[in-house]
């Protein structure tokens, strides 16, 4: 089942578990607006070539839509359209003033040089900049974009309607980026891990933890885990899977992949197969990689009592139904992952305020939002009776639905 499947599969689930009305939940399903461009820009050696750029802003009840903007050659309009569609819940469930969007370019980054894309991204904002912006649409970075794409944005967008740090997230902090923005997915998902975990009585210090994908969030969550006191068992990337059953030492490893660009050959551990992580013996597994890697074929074999998923929609349906039937708990997405816009939402308000937060102060919000929203999930969960992707979906989805009737939409 793609994403925006199971995600209209999640909605309709929450939807009839809250009694929603058929008008509004169609409404709700709708996006605001779809856009679609075409960039054409002068490649280094002269040729002319085009490329297709697209935004989806799905819901703006709550506040202005943010999402983020990927570069990929298969950016598909119906993965788009899931994605912010599951920006809209999970704004809603982390409680911050956001309504959902997201967007991309159908392009190979690695194809281009760094003037194309600088080119190509100037092109984009050009021919979008008049339906973006700070208390609309603000964008972020997401797959083959970074603080430097941002940039760009930022400045070709200031060129029409003055200096506008806050037109997007996720910027270099010398552009007013904010601090602790580069850790936030990855430490989000550790609060997030805690809150659960509290629940049972259980601390990350006694327990043992599988990363899959040591990217961006997997490599903080597992440095995060390191700290205090948590056993990474085995962590697994593009280049490989390695594992120690006494804990890896993450620092070291780390320090051994930015070195070596890859995870195996590392001295502290074993090599084992890449495929065998999700199923390997641990507490707590952590999916940071792609969507539906969990599925049919090895949902029986995963040995961990929780699943946290740090990626977006790990756990297709089928997998979800034969892991629930196993007791396991799973953690959703929607919740578990909400470090990142969260932190862009301070970003967004230091903006504002032209003010700006030290890394501290960061990290101590972004824990109170995150186990705040723990607990509002749970009580969700407690009122309809139902697992935590339900808990998390009835929240988000039901903010969203008030929202809306409040302002009169849905008449």
């Amino acid at each position: 089942m793609n994403a925006l499947a199971a995600t209209n599969r999640n909605f309709r689930q929450a939807a009839r578990i809250l009694g929603l009305d058929s008008k509004i939940e169609k409404s709700l399903l709708i996006p605001f607006r779809e856009i679609k461009v075409e960039c054409t820009i002068p490649k280094d050696d002269g040729t002319l070539v085009s490329y297709v750029g697209f935004r989806v802003q799905h819901d703006n009840a709550r506040g202005p839509m943010k999402g983020g903007i990927r570069y990929h050659p298969e950016v598909d309009p119906d993965e788009v359209n899931a994605l912010a569609q599951l920006m809209t819940w999970k704004t809603a469930v982390a409680d911050i003033p956001y309504g959902g969007a997201k967007g991309g370019i159908g392009c190979n980054p690695k194809d281009l040089s760094v003037s194309e894309l600088e080119r190509l991204t100037r092109v984009f904002t050009q021919k979008i900049h008049d339906l973006i912006g700070v208390n609309t649409d603000v964008p972020a970075p997401d797959m083959g974009t970074n603080a430097q794409t941002m940039a760009w944005i930022l400045d070709e967008y200031s060129k029409f309607h003055g200096h506008s740090p806050a037109i997007v997230t996720g910027k270099p902090i010398d552009l007013g980026g904010s601090l602790g923005r580069e850790a936030a997915t990855g430490c989000g998902v550790v609060y997030a891990t805690e809150a659960l975990l509290a629940e049972y009585g259980k601390h990350v210090k006694d327990l043992t933890f599988a990363i899959q994908g040591f990217g961006n969030v997997g490599a903080w969550a597992g440095k995060l885990i390191h700290e205090r006191g948590g056993k990474v068992v085995a962590v697994s990337d593009i280049t490989g899977a390695v594992k120690n059953p006494n804990g890896l030492d993450i620092p070291a490893l780390l320090s051994h992949k930015e070195k070596t660009g890859k995870l195996i050959d590392f001295a502290g551990a074993d090599v084992m197969n890449s495929d065998e992580l999700l199923t390997h013996e641990c507490d707590v597994l952590i999916p940071c990689a792609l969507g539906g890697v969990l599925n049919r074929e090895n949902a029986d074999n995963v040995k961990a009592k929780f699943i946290i998923e740090a990626a977006n929609h790990p756990t297709d349906p089928d997998a979800d139904e034969i892991l629930s039937k196993k007791g396991v708990v799973i953690l959703p997405d929607i919740y578990a992952n909400a470090g990142g816009v969260t932190v862009s939402y301070f970003e967004w308000v230091q903006n504002i305020q032209g003010f700006m937060w030290d890394e501290e102060k960061v990290n101590r919000e972004l824990k109170k939002y995150m186990t705040r929203a723990f607990h509002n999930l749970k009580g969700m969960c407690h009122s309809h009776n139902c697992n935590l992707r339900m808990g998390a979906f009835t929240l988000g989805v039901n903010r969203v639905a008030r929202a809306t009737q409040l302002r009169g939409w849905e008449a």
